[in-house]
């Protein structure tokens, strides 16, 4: 069905990372769910020439990339390791009432060399149509990154009495 719209009508359709379904109401009355397909942009101007929408049934699913987002802060990163976001959208098949807006991804407790994989965001309302063990978000070691909290404190003491066993030593009593 071709029908024209103005402009910035689109506006908060198109300028946005988030996946929308969309309510189309035309001039005669009739009433459409869709979602948005493709767009086409004058190639100088910017300007929307052309935008395709796919109509949503309540019995059908759909197949959508639906963005994701990370909350959190990651304890790998504060040690100064690489936040590699693998994949920023996930393709996913769910009925219309189904789909989500985002995924969310939560990062605090990944760690340097961690990674976040398909698998830990599975849904019973939606599938998702990447393999599980494909990765949504790693942290990587960096050239100065330290090592995990844990063993950074333990290098410490150790250091500390290292220095307290050297006071303690027979040549310093000995010269006494």
């Amino acid at each position: 069905m071709h029908f024209a719209a103005d402009e910035m009508q689109f506006k908060n359709l198109v300028y946005t990372p988030n996946a929308h379904t969309a309510a189309i109401e035309l001039e005669n009355g009739e009433k459409f769910d869709a979602v948005l397909q493709d767009i086409q942009f004058h190639p100088v101007t910017d300007k929307i020439l052309h935008v395709d929408f796919y109509q949503l049934f309540k019995d059908k699913p759909v197949t959508i990339n639906i963005p994701v987002n990370l909350e959190g802060t990651s304890p790998g990163v504060r040690n100064g390791g690489r936040l590699l976001f693998r994949k920023r959208k996930l393709a996913i098949k769910a009925l219309p009432d189904l789909l989500p807006d985002t995924i969310t991804v939560d990062i605090s407790k990944l760690k340097i060399g961690g990674t976040i994989a398909v698998e830990t965001v599975l849904n019973d309302k939606y599938t998702i149509l990447h393999p599980d063990s494909t990765a949504i978000v790693q942290v990587k070691a960096s050239r100065t990154s330290i090592a995990d909290e844990t063993e950074d404190e333990e290098g410490v003491e150790g250091a500390e009495g290292g220095e307290e066993a050297a006071g303690d030593s027979p040549e310093t009593t000995a010269a006494e």
